[in-house]
C-alpha cells in the first residue's frame, strides 16, 4: 500500500470536528470517469499534479456540497498507484448520507476508489488490491474482523441496510472484473492472517543439570530425579552443586 496524507483541513466537514467510534469501513467508488487523485485531493503536494480547475474537495463544500471522504484511491501524476488519507480516520465523514435506519457516517470510516471507464482490467486490479491492503490496515487499527457482519460494507450494501443513501458504488464496477464486496472481504480477511505474526512457542525452562555427590564419586544429572534414587539407596550424605 503506497499511504500518503493530506487533510482537508479546509473543507467543512473537517471544520465540524466531531469524532466516532469506528465500528466499519464503507467503500466507494467515484462514479465519474476520472482515475486522476487531482481532481479531488489537493492542493498539489508535488506528486499529484496541478488540477487546473482547483476543484478538489480540500475546501468548504466542494462542488457546493457539503461531502468528505476519509481517503481516495487513484492515481498520481506519474501513473502509479496511491491512497491518501484526506480526515483523520475516526473523524465522523459526510460520505454516505443515511437510511430508513440512520446513518453510516455515525459508525464507518471511508475511502473513494477512482473509476476510470470500467473497463481497464489492469487499473481496476492495482486499485483494487491497494483497497484491500487499506481495509487490512484500518482492521488491524481499529480491530474489526472484516467477515462480521456489517463491519466491511459497499455504499450499495450501507442503502439496503438502511443506513445510507441511494448509491449502486461498488457494485456496478467490481463484478465487470470478476469481483463483489464478498470476494473484496475475503481477500482482507487473507491478508489480515498472511500478515499476523505466527505465535511463538510456550517458552519452557531448560533441564539444569546439577552435580550429584555420593561418596567418592560425582555424576552430572538432573538433580530431582537423582537426587531422589541416591537418597532411596540410602545415602544420606549426598548433595548437589549447580553447575
Amino acid at each position: 500500500m503506497n499511504l500518503r496524507k493530506l487533510i482537508f483541513t479546509n473543507n467543512a466537514c473537517y471544520k465540524a470536528g466531531r469524532t466516532i467510534t469506528v465500528k466499519g469501513i464503507m467503500v466507494h467508488s467515484t462514479g465519474a470517469n476520472n482515475p486522476n487523485l487531482r481532481r479531488y485531493v489537493g492542493p498539489d503536494d508535488g506528486l499529484l499534479g496541478k488540477n487546473q480547475y482547483n476543484n478538489h474537495w480540500n475546501q468548504d463544500k466542494p462542488d457546493g456540497r457539503q461531502v468528505c471522504v476519509h481517503g481516495f484511491i487513484g492515481k498520481l501524476a506519474d501513473g502509479s498507484i496511491a491512497t491518501y488519507q484526506t480526515l483523520p480516520w475516526n473523524h465522523r465523514g459526510w460520505h454516505g448520507a443515511s437510511g430508513s435506519k440512520g446513518s453510516v457516517n455515525d459508525s464507518h470510516t471511508s475511502f473513494e476508489i477512482c473509476e476510470d471507464g470500467l473497463t481497464d482490467k489492469a487499473y481496476f486490479n492495482a486499485v483494487y488490491k491497494e483497497a484491500t491492503e487499506l481495509c487490512a490496515y484500518l482492521c488491524k487499527e481499529y480491530n474489526l474482523d472484516p467477515m462480521a457482519d456489517g463491519v466491511i460494507i459497499g455504499h450499495y450494501e450501507g442503502h439496503k441496510r438502511g443506513i445510507a443513501s441511494n448509491h449502486a458504488d461498488p457494485g456496478h464496477w467490481f463484478p465487470k472484473h470478476g469481483k463483489s464486496m464478498d470476494t473484496f472481504r475475503a481477500e482482507v480477511k487473507r491478508l489480515l492472517t498472511a500478515t499476523e505474526p505466527s505465535k511463538p512457542p510456550t517458552p519452557t525452562e531448560p533441564k539444569k543439570l546439577y552435580r550429584v555427590q555420593v561418596g567418592a564419586y560425582a555424576v552430572k544429572a538432573n538433580a530431582d530425579a537423582m537426587l531422589k534414587r541416591v537418597k532411596a539407596a540410602g545415602f544420606t550424605d549426598a548433595f548437589i552443586k549447580t553447575e
